[in-house]
């Protein structure tokens, strides 16, 4: 088991009756008996029943993730959310490959638990950062946290529950999550089969996250991208634009791009904090 793993453990909890975890040679396991195995790579799959992960990020979109967020063209994103995020431990809901997670846990310092419904997701997470723990998780399921043992929740551009958020963190802790603004690669919806979005996503988060999460700021990160063909088709294949554009017309549609293209990073970083 990793060190980022154990650090992470007293912060998790049984899926199937939300008892304490421990270890024993490799094994996590609570005190009914439920045992999960953790993974040669590193990361543990706590599963309850009815969880799901079929919806998780495929390896090639995982892949694709990793590289483009490691050439830094997501980079002032990733400050605005080390700026907003508060106390830890911190988990990253839909993390990914745990480079934000990784950013804050580095310049804040703490523990991180990343939750991911990918496998794939999970094996690159369990290598973000040594004080960072991966599980596989069903981020629609009650998740395998402990109530009230979390003091930052992140959630970028990924699915959230937000009775868990408020049942998850601490008294007045915080929630940091990230939506896509409506110029969000603008550039590339003219030319590219790219999914839409919704104009009035930041304003109706406020309003889907009901009244356990109180509103307590907003950040807009808008930062025009130079990308190549190759950093446009992993900026592609790396959403969920991927899941409904077949790979010839993709493939087809970033060939027909210039050598460099100028494409528009838009979010919405907005922090809510829960009761105290």
């Amino acid at each position: 088991m990793t060190s980022g793993l154990d650090g992470a453990l007293p912060l998790l909890a049984c899926p199937v009756c939300a008892g304490e975890l421990t270890r024993r040679a490799g094994v996590v396991g609570c005190p009914t008996g439920h045992r999960f195995d953790v993974a040669r790579q590193g990361y543990l799959t706590l599963l309850g029943a009815g969880s799901r992960t079929d919806t998780g990020d495929t390896a090639d979109m995982v892949a694709a993730r990793q590289e483009f967020l490691d050439a830094g063209h997501f980079g002032p994103l990733t400050e605005a959310i080390v700026a907003a995020a508060g106390a830890g431990p911190v988990l990253d809901l839909g993390a990914g490959t745990g480079q934000h997670l990784r950013a804050v846990v580095d310049r804040r310092g703490g523990i991180g638990l990343a939750v991911d419904t990918s496998k794939y997701a999970a094996r690159r997470a369990a290598r973000a950062h040594p004080r960072v723990g991966s599980v596989v998780a069903d981020a629609w399921s009650r998740l395998p946290v402990r109530s009230g043992a979390v003091g930052t929740v992140l959630n970028v551009f990924a699915p959230r529950d937000p009775a868990e958020l408020v049942r998850i963190l601490t008294p007045g802790g915080r929630a940091v999550i990230v939506t896509p603004a409506p110029e969000h690669q603008v550039e590339l919806r003219g030319r590219i089969e790219l999914l839409a979005v919704d104009e009035d996503k930041a304003d109706r988060l406020a309003a889907a996250l009901g009244p356990g999460l109180t509103p307590a700021g907003r950040t807009s990160v808008h930062v025009v991208m130079r990308l190549s063909r190759s950093d446009v088709d992993r900026l592609i294949r790396m959403g969920p634009s991927t899941y409904h554009l077949p790979a010839d017309r993709r493939r087809a549609a970033v060939q027909a791009l210039d050598d460099l293209t100028d494409v528009t990073l838009a979010a919405t970083v907005s922090v809510f904090t829960a009761p105290s």
